[in-house]
Order: C-alpha cells, then structure tokens, then sequence
C-alpha cells in the first residue's frame, strides 16, 4: 500500500485503486508461489482424471487407473476369507457338543460368534445380550430358556428363528388372547395366582380362585405348577424373570392380549446374503452358549 505523499517503489506501478487516499501497489507475486500454485492445479486435473472424482448420476468417474477404496476393503475381505476358509469349513461340519475337545476351533468359533453377534443380533438382545424386556427381547445371560440352551438347541434357534413363516423348522408356539375367552375378574384371579407362584405380592384370596382358573386354562402349556414346558416354548411363571415384565399390570396385558414375539431365520436359505453361513451359525451358537446361560 502507498500514501499519496509516498511515490511507490520504482517500476512498480499503481493499480488504480484507491481508497480514502490509499493506493493499491501493481506489485505481482513472487514467480515461484505462481508457479508452485498452477502446479496444484495441473496436479488437481490430472487426478480427476486419474482416480474416481466427478459425481454422475448413479455413480462417479471411475479414473483411467481405475482404484477404488472400496476395491482394496474387498480385496482384503477376500485375503482373510481365503486364509480362514480351512477353519470355517473345520467349524461348518463340527459336531458342536464335542466343539469343546477342539480348543482351536473352540476359541475361533467363540471369536467369531462375537463378532457375528455384535453385527447381527444386539439391536434386540443389547450389546450385553442382556435382553430388552420391554420389547420381549430374552436375555441370553441366565438359564431361563423357552426352548432350551444346549448349544445344538441354541443353533437350532439361530438358524430357523421363532415364529416365523420363512422357515418350516421355526420354533413355534402362540398363546390365546385369553381376554375374549375369560371375564375381567377371572383375569384378575390367575394374574394375582401367577403373582404368588412367583413369590410377589399378591391378593390370597384372588390367588386362591386363580389356582382354578390356571389350571382350567393355563397348566396345559405352563404346567401345574408354572414351571413351564420348553417342548412347547412355553416360559416358567414361578421364577423371577420375565419377558414381557413381571408386574401385575404387565401379567394382565400378557393375559388379556396374549404375546406373538418373532425372531427371523438367520440361515442363507431363508434371507439370502444377508443371512448366516452355517459356520456362522455354529459360531454364534457357541458365543451364546459360553455367555453364563448355556447349558
């Protein structure tokens, strides 16, 4: 900048420009930062030609080199798959009660089941396989099981599911809507029933004319005493833990509108890619079945 009592410097000329007495010095930039700076735009152009760059409409360019990020994360996917498929195979055709003589494969199997759990099922049964009760989702950390926690019963699960129409084998069972077959006060009785059996507060009174209720309507799936019969998927109500919530407003509900939870079939044959391999399968089976509920 240069005051107008201040020539500028010699051979340099102004620009023009002024402002409240300020001029503007013509003074160009040094050779080497112009240089340097149409450098990076020629680099610019020849690497939108090179690599992937403009966006179309599905798509982008694809760069006379043609890489791709994506291509690298396929090409090492199928580096691993290719170095494990031994072990996968070993882990597809294993008797899983006997997984446990195999302290290689059971260790791989336990490694892998996490990984395949963390991506396929905490969104229901929680990053802990704690459960949602709420939501119906089970624990899958005690020994409370509807259809049994063997590792083979727990296989068995993953690959056909609960109540759904994909699979012939899903485990299946449904309980009747008992609020358009009882009256509002039977209701009343087998919840206050249930709340005793299962050590809760409770009405003895209401209790009492619930043992006839329960067993007229009930004790054919939960049994006589509310134990339950897995062969049926049908859960203990004599213990403390509970799918849907244990409280009396929640055993009405259950009651009154029954419940229909559905878990899908996780093998390939019943949802495509998205589905499990039978290796992954076995894997996850032996990830649950070491959690602290498996039997």
């Amino acid at each position: 900048m240069a005051r107008n009592d201040k020539l500028p410097a010699e051979g340099i000329d102004t620009t023009g420009h002024d402002w409240d007495g300020i001029q503007e010095w013509n003074n160009p930039l040094p050779r080497w930062w112009l240089w340097t700076f149409y450098g990076t735009i020629g680099w610019g152009l020849l690497y939108t030609i090179a690599y992937p760059a403009w966006p179309l409409v599905s798509g982008a360019t694809a760069g006379l080199l043609g890489y791709s990020t994506r291509g690298d994360v396929a090409a090492d996917i199928a580096a691993v798959e290719t170095a494990r498929a031994g072990i996968m195979e070993r882990l597809a055709n294993a008797d899983l009660t006997q997984l446990g003589a195999d302290p290689e494969l059971q260790s791989f199997a336990v490694n892998a089941g996490a990984a395949v759990f963390r991506a396929n099922c905490t969104t229901c049964h929680g990053a802990g396989a704690n459960g949602v009760q709420a939501g119906g989702f089970p624990s899958l950390l005690d020994d409370d099981w509807l259809w049994g926690g063997s590792i083979t019963d727990i296989a068995h699960t993953v690959e056909h599911g609960i109540r759904n129409e994909a699979s012939g084998d899903a485990r299946w069972s449904e309980m009747p809507a008992f609020g358009d077959m009882l009256g509002t006060e039977e209701i009343d009785q087998v919840v206050h029933h249930v709340l005793a059996i299962s050590g809760q507060e409770h009405d003895a009174q209401l209790a009492a004319a619930g043992a006839t209720v329960f067993a007229d309507n009930c004790s054919g799936c939960h049994g006589e005493k509310g134990e339950g019969m897995r062969e049926m998927g049908a859960p203990n109500l004599a213990d403390a833990v509970w799918l849907y919530g244990g409280s009396p407003e929640r055993i009405e509900e259950t009651v009154r509108l029954a419940r229909f939870g559905v878990m899908p079939a996780w093998a390939e044959e019943f949802r495509g890619t998205s589905g499990l391999t039978k290796a992954e399968i076995n894997a996850v089976a032996a990830y649950v079945h070491g959690l602290g509920g498996g039997e």
